[in-house]
């Protein structure tokens, strides 16, 4: 996997806008974009747009991640 930070125009705190993750994999193919921000991870696969993408809280981050 490849992911690179696409704009890191933010300051240290994560605010809403967040932090934008382009991930590609190992043949340099586009999978998606993953936005990191405070209320939680969006992903959008593909050329899906940021209000389109897969939303999940980071409580249930957290949960899915623990378990």
């Amino acid at each position: 996997m490849k992911v690179a930070i696409k704009d890191l125009s933010v300051a240290m705190e994560v605010k809403n806008n967040g932090v934008e993750f382009e991930v590609y994999d190992n043949q340099d193919k586009f999978l998606g974009d993953m936005t990191v921000n405070k209320s939680g991870i969006v992903w959008c696969k593909g050329k899906t747009t940021l209000k389109n993408g897969v939303k999940v809280s980071w409580k249930d981050f957290m949960a899915w991640m623990e378990s």
